[in-house]
């Protein structure tokens, strides 16, 4: 793959130069309870993580894509497949934009979307699911507005900040 094109970004593999952004995001504290991350990276272990990162979703059931502006090539943010599980056809999905600048532009329904899209299509998943914070209203519209259907809801599943937080099971079935 190449990229993916929509009306306004694309998706692409990850690049070295990649290396600060991912920095940046992987050491936000704000973004560690629903990535699962306890401790900061080194740019030693991203910049591995990115010579890896050519790796097959089939070989490591994960592909991390760029989403990047058409107008300038300016990175916005990250989509995330993970979890893939060829033998049951599914996939999580999720989605961080950086600045709030880029937020509320659609970039990240156009990327969910060209995502879905190339699940469904390559990938030949059944579904695509995805777990989002009770109090990430943000999210949960951007889900719901892509066709997500809310299957239920997980009592304290994340330990945040000394609180534990519940949240939202959400899936789409390929249509």
């Amino acid at each position: 793959m190449k990229t993916l094109k929509g009306e306004h970004i694309f998706l692409r593999a990850l690049e070295l130069s990649d290396l600060d952004f991912l920095y940046i995001l992987e050491n936000d504290e704000s973004l560690w309870e629903v990535s699962n991350t306890t401790t900061p990276y080194s740019k030693y272990i991203l910049l591995q993580y990115l010579e890896n990162s050519h790796r097959d979703i089939y070989d490591v059931q994960q592909l991390r894509l760029a989403i990047c502006k058409k107008e300038d090539e300016a990175l916005v943010g990250f989509i995330d497949l993970y979890d893939f599980d060829p033998k049951h056809s599914r996939v999580g999905v999720g989605i961080v934009i950086f600045s709030e600048a880029d937020k509320r532009k659609g970039y990240a329904s156009e990327a969910l979307g060209l995502t879905c899209n190339y699940a469904f299509k390559h990938l030949n998943v059944h579904q695509i699911f995805a777990g989002i914070s009770e109090q990430n209203q943000g999210s949960i519209k951007l889900f719901e507005k892509a066709g997500f259907e809310r299957g239920g809801l997980k009592k304290d599943w994340i330990f945040s900040d000394g609180n534990y937080k519940s949240e939202y099971f959400y899936q789409l079935i390929n249509p």
